[in-house]
Protein backbone atom coordinates (compact mmCIF):
# COMPACT_ATOMS: atom_id res chain seq x y z
CA UNK A 1 0.00 0.00 0.00
CA UNK A 2 3.22 2.42 1.12
CA UNK A 3 4.39 1.85 -2.34
CA UNK A 4 1.01 3.12 -4.16
CA UNK A 5 1.10 6.33 -2.03
CA UNK A 6 4.47 7.03 -2.91
CA UNK A 7 3.38 6.50 -6.99
CA UNK A 8 0.53 9.01 -6.14
CA UNK A 9 2.81 11.71 -4.06
CA UNK A 10 5.70 12.09 -6.90
CA UNK A 11 3.08 11.61 -9.79
CA UNK A 12 1.62 14.57 -8.96
CA UNK A 13 4.34 16.30 -7.31
CA UNK A 14 2.52 16.27 -3.61
CA UNK A 15 5.41 16.52 -0.86
CA UNK A 16 9.02 18.23 -1.18
CA UNK A 17 11.98 18.33 0.90
CA UNK A 18 11.12 21.57 3.08
CA UNK A 19 7.05 21.44 3.17
CA UNK A 20 4.90 21.91 6.37
CA UNK A 21 2.52 19.64 5.83
CA UNK A 22 -1.15 20.79 7.58
CA UNK A 23 -3.58 17.02 7.96
CA UNK A 24 -6.77 17.71 8.59
CA UNK A 25 -7.48 15.39 11.13
CA UNK A 26 -11.16 13.97 12.12
CA UNK A 27 -9.81 11.10 14.23
CA UNK A 28 -11.86 8.59 11.40
CA UNK A 29 -10.33 5.48 9.92
CA UNK A 30 -9.43 7.28 6.64
CA UNK A 31 -7.39 10.29 8.71
CA UNK A 32 -5.87 8.61 10.96
CA UNK A 33 -4.07 6.04 8.32
CA UNK A 34 -3.07 9.29 6.33
CA UNK A 35 -1.41 10.41 9.83
CA UNK A 36 0.64 7.08 9.96
CA UNK A 37 1.25 6.76 6.68
CA UNK A 38 2.65 10.61 6.40
CA UNK A 39 4.37 9.55 9.80
CA UNK A 40 6.66 6.57 7.45
CA UNK A 41 7.15 9.22 4.80
CA UNK A 42 9.03 11.31 6.62
CA UNK A 43 11.99 9.44 6.65
CA UNK A 44 12.07 9.87 2.89
CA UNK A 45 10.70 13.08 3.00
CA UNK A 46 12.17 16.11 4.88
CA UNK A 47 8.47 17.99 5.35
CA UNK A 48 7.04 19.34 8.93
CA UNK A 49 4.03 17.89 9.73
CA UNK A 50 0.89 19.58 11.63
CA UNK A 51 -2.31 18.38 12.97
CA UNK A 52 -5.55 20.55 13.10
CA UNK A 53 -9.40 19.81 13.77
CA UNK A 54 -12.64 21.59 13.14
CA UNK A 55 -15.41 20.95 15.42
CA UNK A 56 -18.84 22.27 13.13
CA UNK A 57 -21.10 22.22 16.25
CA UNK A 58 -23.41 19.16 14.15
CA UNK A 59 -23.12 16.52 16.66
CA UNK A 60 -22.97 17.86 20.43
CA UNK A 61 -20.83 15.77 22.70
CA UNK A 62 -19.76 13.03 19.58
CA UNK A 63 -17.89 16.30 18.12
CA UNK A 64 -16.17 17.17 21.11
CA UNK A 65 -15.45 13.82 21.82
CA UNK A 66 -13.69 13.65 18.33
CA UNK A 67 -11.88 17.35 18.89
CA UNK A 68 -10.66 15.78 22.05
CA UNK A 69 -9.24 12.69 20.55
CA UNK A 70 -7.06 14.34 18.23
CA UNK A 71 -5.87 16.82 20.63
CA UNK A 72 -4.56 13.67 22.27
CA UNK A 73 -3.52 12.00 19.24
CA UNK A 74 -1.34 14.77 18.38
CA UNK A 75 0.10 15.06 22.33
CA UNK A 76 0.57 11.61 21.95
CA UNK A 77 3.32 11.91 18.96
CA UNK A 78 4.69 15.14 19.77
CA UNK A 79 3.21 17.32 16.96
CA UNK A 80 2.04 20.69 16.42
CA UNK A 81 -2.45 20.91 16.68
CA UNK A 82 -4.21 23.22 16.16
CA UNK A 83 -8.20 23.47 16.55
CA UNK A 84 -11.27 25.89 16.16
CA UNK A 85 -15.09 25.61 16.54
CA UNK A 86 -17.53 26.77 14.23
CA UNK A 87 -21.46 26.95 13.46
CA UNK A 88 -22.03 25.51 10.06
CA UNK A 89 -25.29 25.21 9.96
CA UNK A 90 -25.46 28.76 10.85
CA UNK A 91 -23.09 29.87 8.27
CA UNK A 92 -24.68 27.82 5.63
CA UNK A 93 -27.74 29.67 6.68
CA UNK A 94 -26.54 32.91 6.17
CA UNK A 95 -24.58 32.76 3.33
CA UNK A 96 -27.54 30.43 1.66
CA UNK A 97 -25.22 27.60 0.88
CA UNK A 98 -25.56 23.81 1.67
CA UNK A 99 -24.30 22.67 5.27
CA UNK A 100 -21.84 20.78 3.33
CA UNK A 101 -20.28 23.87 1.43
CA UNK A 102 -20.48 25.57 4.48
CA UNK A 103 -18.48 23.00 6.39
CA UNK A 104 -15.32 22.85 3.52
CA UNK A 105 -15.15 26.75 3.28
CA UNK A 106 -14.96 27.19 7.26
CA UNK A 107 -12.50 24.07 7.15
CA UNK A 108 -9.86 25.54 4.33
CA UNK A 109 -10.66 28.88 5.78
CA UNK A 110 -8.87 27.50 8.74
CA UNK A 111 -6.55 25.49 7.31
CA UNK A 112 -4.84 27.88 5.05
CA UNK A 113 -4.76 30.56 8.14
CA UNK A 114 -2.71 28.49 9.90
CA UNK A 115 -0.34 28.30 6.93
CA UNK A 116 -0.36 31.44 5.90
CA UNK A 117 2.95 31.48 8.75
CA UNK A 118 4.29 29.26 7.00
CA UNK A 119 6.34 29.16 3.72
CA UNK A 120 5.57 25.74 1.33
CA UNK A 121 2.34 25.16 3.08
CA UNK A 122 0.20 22.06 1.93
CA UNK A 123 -3.16 20.34 3.37
CA UNK A 124 -3.47 16.87 3.40
CA UNK A 125 -6.81 15.55 2.89
CA UNK A 126 -7.37 11.69 3.23
CA UNK A 127 -9.85 10.74 0.79
CA UNK A 128 -9.78 7.80 -0.85
CA UNK A 129 -10.85 5.57 -3.74
CA UNK A 130 -13.93 4.82 -2.34
CA UNK A 131 -15.41 8.45 -1.82
CA UNK A 132 -13.94 9.07 -5.57
CA UNK A 133 -16.82 6.29 -6.51
CA UNK A 134 -18.97 8.22 -4.18
CA UNK A 135 -18.60 10.93 -6.00
CA UNK A 136 -18.57 10.17 -9.41
CA UNK A 137 -22.25 8.25 -8.48
CA UNK A 138 -23.35 11.41 -7.12
CA UNK A 139 -22.49 13.67 -9.71
CA UNK A 140 -23.82 11.40 -12.18
CA UNK A 141 -27.17 11.27 -11.17
CA UNK A 142 -27.16 14.88 -10.47
CA UNK A 143 -25.92 15.25 -13.76
CA UNK A 144 -22.17 16.34 -15.26
CA UNK A 145 -20.48 16.97 -18.28
CA UNK A 146 -16.49 15.41 -18.39
CA UNK A 147 -15.28 17.98 -16.06
CA UNK A 148 -17.55 16.53 -13.36
CA UNK A 149 -16.58 12.84 -13.94
CA UNK A 150 -13.22 13.88 -13.27
CA UNK A 151 -13.97 13.16 -9.87
CA UNK A 152 -12.36 14.32 -7.07
CA UNK A 153 -8.86 15.61 -8.04
CA UNK A 154 -5.43 14.46 -6.25
CA UNK A 155 -3.97 18.04 -5.95
CA UNK A 156 -5.68 21.36 -6.19
CA UNK A 157 -3.87 24.30 -5.77
CA UNK A 158 -1.91 23.65 -1.95
CA UNK A 159 -4.79 21.06 -0.87
CA UNK A 160 -3.06 17.35 -1.83
CA UNK A 161 -4.76 13.74 -1.27
CA UNK A 162 -1.97 11.03 -1.18
CA UNK A 163 -4.69 8.15 -0.36
CA UNK A 164 -7.00 8.62 -3.19
CA UNK A 165 -5.68 5.67 -5.12
CA UNK A 166 -6.17 3.51 -1.86
CA UNK A 167 -9.31 1.62 -1.29
CA UNK A 168 -11.09 2.05 2.25
CA UNK A 169 -10.87 -1.32 2.79
CA UNK A 170 -6.85 -1.56 2.38
CA UNK A 171 -6.81 1.63 5.05
CA UNK A 172 -9.30 -0.91 7.21
CA UNK A 173 -6.48 -3.00 7.12
CA UNK A 174 -3.52 -0.96 7.74
CA UNK A 175 -5.56 0.35 10.99
CA UNK A 176 -5.84 -3.09 12.37
CA UNK A 177 -2.39 -4.16 11.60
CA UNK A 178 -0.94 -1.45 12.90
CA UNK A 179 -3.23 -1.50 15.83
CA UNK A 180 -4.00 2.49 15.51
CA UNK A 181 -6.55 3.76 17.76
CA UNK A 182 -9.50 5.75 15.89
CA UNK A 183 -12.50 7.42 16.90
CA UNK A 184 -15.96 6.77 15.11
CA UNK A 185 -18.37 9.59 13.28
CA UNK A 186 -21.38 8.00 13.93
CA UNK A 187 -23.28 9.37 11.15
CA UNK A 188 -21.37 7.74 8.84
CA UNK A 189 -23.71 5.23 9.26
CA UNK A 190 -27.19 7.15 9.35
CA UNK A 191 -28.95 7.02 5.70
CA UNK A 192 -30.34 10.48 5.97
CA UNK A 193 -27.55 11.91 3.65
CA UNK A 194 -27.05 11.33 0.19
CA UNK A 195 -23.44 10.07 0.50
CA UNK A 196 -24.17 7.55 3.07
CA UNK A 197 -27.21 6.09 0.86
CA UNK A 198 -24.59 5.59 -1.84
CA UNK A 199 -21.78 4.38 0.46
CA UNK A 200 -24.24 1.89 2.35
CA UNK A 201 -26.82 1.25 -0.40
CA UNK A 202 -26.56 1.94 -3.45
CA UNK A 203 -22.49 0.18 -4.13
CA UNK A 204 -22.73 -2.74 -2.45
CA UNK A 205 -26.21 -3.43 -4.30
CA UNK A 206 -24.04 -2.71 -7.62
CA UNK A 207 -20.84 -4.79 -6.19
CA UNK A 208 -23.60 -7.76 -5.65
CA UNK A 209 -25.90 -7.35 -9.17
CA UNK A 210 -23.77 -6.14 -11.52
CA UNK A 211 -20.56 -5.42 -11.05
CA UNK A 212 -18.25 -6.51 -7.83
CA UNK A 213 -15.14 -4.50 -9.39
CA UNK A 214 -17.52 -0.95 -9.82
CA UNK A 215 -14.67 0.91 -7.60
CA UNK A 216 -11.78 0.08 -9.55
CA UNK A 217 -14.22 1.09 -12.99
CA UNK A 218 -15.20 4.11 -11.28
CA UNK A 219 -11.25 5.07 -10.66
CA UNK A 220 -10.69 4.22 -14.25
CA UNK A 221 -13.68 6.49 -15.71
CA UNK A 222 -12.34 9.22 -13.39
CA UNK A 223 -8.73 9.29 -14.78
CA UNK A 224 -10.07 8.96 -18.23
CA UNK A 225 -12.59 11.96 -17.89
CA UNK A 226 -8.93 13.86 -16.56
CA UNK A 227 -7.04 13.25 -19.63
CA UNK A 228 -9.51 14.30 -21.69
CA UNK A 229 -10.70 17.10 -19.53
CA UNK A 230 -7.29 18.44 -18.94
CA UNK A 231 -7.08 18.47 -23.23
CA UNK A 232 -9.89 20.19 -23.37
CA UNK A 233 -9.11 22.88 -20.47
CA UNK A 234 -6.04 23.92 -22.84
CA UNK A 235 -7.94 24.07 -25.75
CA UNK A 236 -10.19 25.62 -24.03
CA UNK A 237 -7.52 28.91 -22.53
CA UNK A 238 -6.26 28.96 -26.21
CA UNK A 239 -9.43 29.98 -27.47
CA UNK A 240 -10.25 32.02 -24.59
CA UNK A 241 -6.77 34.09 -25.19
CA UNK A 242 -8.07 34.34 -28.96
CA UNK A 243 -11.42 35.72 -28.59
CA UNK A 244 -11.05 37.95 -25.95
CA UNK A 245 -10.33 41.99 -26.81
CA UNK A 246 -10.18 43.44 -23.39
CA UNK A 247 -10.41 42.55 -20.19
CA UNK A 248 -11.93 45.68 -17.66
CA UNK A 249 -12.94 46.06 -14.10
CA UNK A 250 -16.33 44.49 -14.75
CA UNK A 251 -16.40 43.53 -17.94
CA UNK A 252 -14.97 41.06 -20.60
CA UNK A 253 -15.31 42.08 -24.35
CA UNK A 254 -14.83 39.31 -26.91
CA UNK A 255 -14.70 39.40 -30.78
CA UNK A 256 -18.65 37.95 -31.60
CA UNK A 257 -17.65 36.72 -35.00
CA UNK A 258 -14.45 34.30 -33.60
CA UNK A 259 -17.12 33.06 -30.99
CA UNK A 260 -20.06 32.12 -33.33
CA UNK A 261 -17.55 30.30 -34.99
CA UNK A 262 -16.21 27.90 -32.13
CA UNK A 263 -17.02 24.62 -31.53
CA UNK A 264 -20.04 24.65 -29.21
CA UNK A 265 -17.64 22.68 -27.00
CA UNK A 266 -15.43 25.58 -27.12
CA UNK A 267 -18.16 27.89 -26.38
CA UNK A 268 -18.84 26.61 -23.15
CA UNK A 269 -15.47 26.19 -22.38
CA UNK A 270 -14.51 30.06 -23.38
CA UNK A 271 -18.14 31.21 -20.94
CA UNK A 272 -16.78 29.54 -18.12
CA UNK A 273 -13.48 30.60 -18.04
CA UNK A 274 -14.80 34.27 -18.38
CA UNK A 275 -17.42 33.84 -15.80
CA UNK A 276 -14.45 32.68 -13.23
CA UNK A 277 -12.10 35.20 -14.10
CA UNK A 278 -14.67 37.74 -13.25
CA UNK A 279 -16.83 36.54 -10.23
CA UNK A 280 -13.44 33.84 -8.91
CA UNK A 281 -16.19 30.82 -8.69
CA UNK A 282 -18.04 28.95 -10.58
CA UNK A 283 -20.78 27.93 -8.04
CA UNK A 284 -23.97 28.20 -8.92
CA UNK A 285 -23.70 28.47 -12.88
CA UNK A 286 -25.31 25.60 -14.73
CA UNK A 287 -25.12 24.10 -18.03
CA UNK A 288 -28.72 25.48 -18.07
CA UNK A 289 -27.40 29.12 -17.87
CA UNK A 290 -24.33 28.60 -20.08
CA UNK A 291 -26.89 27.23 -22.79
CA UNK A 292 -28.70 30.28 -22.33
CA UNK A 293 -25.80 32.73 -23.03
CA UNK A 294 -24.92 30.75 -26.12
CA UNK A 295 -28.37 31.27 -27.77
CA UNK A 296 -28.27 35.12 -26.65
CA UNK A 297 -24.30 35.56 -28.05
CA UNK A 298 -25.41 33.74 -31.29
CA UNK A 299 -28.72 35.26 -31.94
CA UNK A 300 -27.34 37.43 -34.39
CA UNK A 301 -29.14 40.99 -32.71
CA UNK A 302 -27.70 43.86 -30.84
CA UNK A 303 -28.77 45.22 -27.67
CA UNK A 304 -29.55 41.58 -26.19
CA UNK A 305 -29.14 40.84 -22.74
CA UNK A 306 -29.51 38.07 -19.91
CA UNK A 307 -28.80 37.97 -16.58
CA UNK A 308 -27.70 34.72 -14.64
CA UNK A 309 -27.04 33.20 -11.42
CA UNK A 310 -24.49 35.53 -9.32
CA UNK A 311 -25.09 39.14 -11.00
CA UNK A 312 -23.70 37.73 -14.17
CA UNK A 313 -24.96 40.22 -16.81
CA UNK A 314 -24.05 38.76 -20.92
CA UNK A 315 -24.85 41.55 -23.57
CA UNK A 316 -24.52 41.49 -27.35
CA UNK A 317 -23.20 44.87 -28.85
CA UNK A 318 -22.46 45.44 -32.25
CA UNK A 319 -19.53 43.04 -32.70
CA UNK A 320 -18.57 42.21 -29.31
CA UNK A 321 -20.02 39.73 -26.73
CA UNK A 322 -19.50 40.89 -23.15
CA UNK A 323 -19.73 38.94 -20.15
CA UNK A 324 -19.66 41.53 -16.89
CA UNK A 325 -20.66 41.41 -13.25
CA UNK A 326 -24.08 43.75 -12.84
CA UNK A 327 -23.44 47.09 -10.68
CA UNK A 328 -25.84 48.79 -8.49
CA UNK A 329 -26.97 52.20 -9.23
CA UNK A 330 -24.32 53.48 -6.31
CA UNK A 331 -21.31 51.65 -7.95
CA UNK A 332 -21.89 53.72 -10.95
CA UNK A 333 -21.63 57.09 -10.08
CA UNK A 334 -18.71 58.94 -9.33
CA UNK A 335 -17.07 62.44 -9.21
CA UNK A 336 -13.51 63.40 -8.80
CA UNK A 337 -12.06 66.54 -8.39
CA UNK A 338 -9.69 67.61 -11.08
CA UNK A 339 -6.20 67.56 -9.02
CA UNK A 340 -2.50 67.35 -10.70
CA UNK A 341 -2.48 63.97 -9.93
CA UNK A 342 -5.67 61.97 -10.33
CA UNK A 343 -5.59 58.23 -9.84
CA UNK A 344 -9.55 56.97 -10.02
CA UNK A 345 -8.56 53.03 -9.53
CA UNK A 346 -12.44 52.06 -9.64
CA UNK A 347 -13.13 53.26 -13.08
CA UNK A 348 -9.47 52.10 -14.11
CA UNK A 349 -8.01 55.54 -15.23
CA UNK A 350 -4.95 57.91 -13.89
CA UNK A 351 -4.65 61.48 -14.88
CA UNK A 352 -2.01 64.06 -14.95
CA UNK A 353 -2.45 67.91 -15.37
CA UNK A 354 -0.59 71.12 -16.11
CA UNK A 355 -0.84 74.58 -16.91
CA UNK A 356 1.16 75.72 -19.80
CA UNK A 357 1.34 78.54 -22.22
CA UNK A 358 1.12 78.56 -26.15
CA UNK A 359 4.31 78.24 -26.99
CA UNK A 360 5.11 75.64 -25.20
CA UNK A 361 2.22 73.55 -26.85
CA UNK A 362 3.45 74.42 -30.22
CA UNK A 363 6.89 73.21 -29.47
CA UNK A 364 5.55 69.76 -27.49
CA UNK A 365 4.93 66.37 -29.39
CA UNK A 366 1.51 65.83 -29.52
CA UNK A 367 0.68 62.44 -27.23
CA UNK A 368 -1.38 60.18 -28.57
CA UNK A 369 -2.94 59.85 -24.87
CA UNK A 370 -2.64 63.68 -24.31
CA UNK A 371 -5.12 66.94 -24.53
CA UNK A 372 -5.08 70.19 -24.53
CA UNK A 373 -8.30 72.98 -23.60
CA UNK A 374 -7.96 76.74 -23.77
CA UNK A 375 -7.91 77.32 -20.15
CA UNK A 376 -9.37 80.36 -20.46
CA UNK A 377 -12.48 79.52 -21.49
CA UNK A 378 -13.09 77.40 -17.85
CA UNK A 379 -16.05 78.15 -15.95
CA UNK A 380 -15.79 77.67 -11.99
CA UNK A 381 -14.15 74.09 -10.92
CA UNK A 382 -13.03 71.12 -13.17
CA UNK A 383 -13.79 67.87 -12.02
CA UNK A 384 -14.24 64.22 -14.18
CA UNK A 385 -17.86 62.20 -13.18
CA UNK A 386 -19.83 59.71 -14.55
CA UNK A 387 -22.47 60.39 -17.35
CA UNK A 388 -26.51 61.94 -16.20
CA UNK A 389 -29.47 61.48 -18.28
CA UNK A 390 -29.89 64.47 -20.53
CA UNK A 391 -26.30 65.26 -20.63
CA UNK A 392 -24.74 67.05 -23.58
CA UNK A 393 -21.44 68.42 -25.26
CA UNK A 394 -20.29 70.21 -28.58
CA UNK A 395 -18.37 67.82 -29.98
CA UNK A 396 -14.66 69.16 -31.62
CA UNK A 397 -15.49 69.91 -35.52
CA UNK A 398 -19.47 70.85 -34.60
CA UNK A 399 -20.92 73.69 -33.53
CA UNK A 400 -24.25 72.71 -32.43
CA UNK A 401 -25.01 69.95 -28.87
CA UNK A 402 -25.18 66.64 -29.03
CA UNK A 403 -26.67 63.96 -26.39
CA UNK A 404 -24.36 61.93 -24.61
CA UNK A 405 -26.10 58.91 -25.32
CA UNK A 406 -26.55 60.06 -29.01
CA UNK A 407 -22.74 60.26 -29.11
CA UNK A 408 -21.94 56.66 -27.66
CA UNK A 409 -24.34 55.08 -29.89
CA UNK A 410 -23.00 57.03 -33.06
CA UNK A 411 -19.38 55.53 -31.62
CA UNK A 412 -20.82 52.19 -31.44
CA UNK A 413 -19.42 52.15 -27.43
CA UNK A 414 -21.04 49.04 -25.87
CA UNK A 415 -24.03 49.91 -23.65
CA UNK A 416 -22.49 48.22 -20.30
CA UNK A 417 -19.08 50.12 -21.02
CA UNK A 418 -20.84 53.78 -21.26
CA UNK A 419 -21.67 54.24 -17.48
CA UNK A 420 -17.42 53.46 -16.39
CA UNK A 421 -16.38 56.34 -19.67
CA UNK A 422 -15.53 59.47 -17.54
CA UNK A 423 -16.74 63.15 -17.95
CA UNK A 424 -14.32 66.08 -17.55
CA UNK A 425 -16.73 69.03 -16.65
CA UNK A 426 -16.76 72.33 -15.34
CA UNK A 427 -19.62 74.18 -13.91
CA UNK A 428 -21.49 74.45 -17.61
CA UNK A 429 -20.05 72.49 -19.96
CA UNK A 430 -18.53 69.38 -20.90
CA UNK A 431 -15.33 69.56 -21.93
CA UNK A 432 -13.95 66.04 -22.91
CA UNK A 433 -15.57 62.35 -23.35
CA UNK A 434 -12.76 60.56 -21.98
CA UNK A 435 -11.27 58.54 -24.34
CA UNK A 436 -12.85 59.70 -27.04
CA UNK A 437 -13.66 63.65 -28.00
CA UNK A 438 -13.16 66.70 -26.82
CA UNK A 439 -15.56 69.70 -27.06
CA UNK A 440 -15.13 72.32 -29.73
CA UNK A 441 -16.06 74.95 -26.95
CA UNK A 442 -12.44 74.73 -25.50
CA UNK A 443 -10.10 74.03 -28.30
CA UNK A 444 -7.01 75.55 -29.18
CA UNK A 445 -6.21 79.29 -31.26
CA UNK A 446 -4.25 81.36 -31.72
CA UNK A 447 -5.76 83.94 -29.19
CA UNK A 448 -4.99 81.38 -26.67
CA UNK A 449 -2.71 81.87 -23.81
CA UNK A 450 -3.00 79.62 -20.97
CA UNK A 451 -3.58 76.08 -21.75
CA UNK A 452 -4.70 72.98 -19.85
CA UNK A 453 -2.61 69.76 -20.45
CA UNK A 454 -3.89 66.61 -19.21
CA UNK A 455 -2.10 63.74 -19.96
CA UNK A 456 -4.25 60.31 -19.14
CA UNK A 457 -3.76 55.91 -19.21
CA UNK A 458 -5.63 53.07 -17.77
CA UNK A 459 -4.85 51.53 -14.98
Amino acid sequence: MLNTVLKTINRYNMIEDGDTILLGLSGGVDSMALLYILLELREKYNFNLFLAHVNHSVRGEYALRDQKFAENTANKLKLPFFTTTVDMNAYAKEHKITSEEAGRILRYGFFNEILSSYENGKIAVAHNLNDQAETLLMRFMRGTGIDGLRGIEHRVGNIIRPILDISREELETYIKENDIEITQDDTNFETIYTRNKIRLELLPYIMENFNPNIIKTLERTAYLADIDSNFLEREGEKSYKLIVDKVGLDNIYMDRLKFTGLDISMKYRVLRRAILELNKTLQGISEVHLTSIIDVFTSGETGKEITIANDIVCTTSYNSLIVGKRKSLKDTKFEYILKEDVIMYNEGYSFKSEIIDYKQYINSKKEKDTVYFDYNNINGSLRFRSRKNGDKFTPYGMRGKKKIKDYFIDEKIPRDEREDIPLLVDDENILWVVGYRTSELYKITKDTDKILKIMYKRV
